[in-house]
């Protein structure tokens, strides 16, 4: 199951940004692939017991290239939304934001909120996914299909 992008009830969580100097579209491009790559599908185990729809914890459900790229899920204790925007940044290069809405309904979703929020697991994950769309972007072969 894909989940639904207009969910106006996720409540803002936060916002992380970091500026790439590479142009908006390869950074488009390498965000497109890292999104493709992303969540528990890495580790299946983890989706799983989650139970998550999709199983790798995120699937696209809003493309508007190249500016904004949203993606969504939900399991047992939560229903989320990252949304990837893209703006030219001042002086050169891509400002690249991740924002987060999510809820965590019940005693269980409180729980999983304080193990993921509340330790900064969350700021940590979303700033390692821009830093590793931002270290791919910059790199000589971005947007270059790995050979096989």
């Amino acid at each position: 199951m894909i989940p639904r992008m207009a969910e106006p009830d996720l409540p803002y969580v936060d916002t992380h940004a970091l500026t790439i100097g590479a142009p908006i579209e390869r950074v488009w491009t390498v965000l497109e692939d890292y999104a493709a790559t992303i969540g528990a599908a890495k580790t299946p185990m983890l989706g799983r017991v989650l139970g998550a729809e999709p199983m790798s914890g995120f699937a696209v459900v809003h493309r508007d290239a190249p500016h904004q790229l949203a993606l969504a899920g939900r399991h047992r204790f939560s229903r989320y939304r990252l949304t990837f925007e893209l703006d030219p940044a001042p002086g050169g290069g891509t400002l690249l934001r991740a924002l987060t809405h999510a809820v965590f309904p019940g005693v269980r979703g409180a729980v999983y909120r304080a193990l993921v929020i509340g330790t900064r697991l969350h700021v940590l994950a979303t700033r390692g996914m821009l830093h590793a769309v931002g270290r791919r972007a910059m790199a000589p072969t971005a947007g270059v299909a790995p050979s096989t």
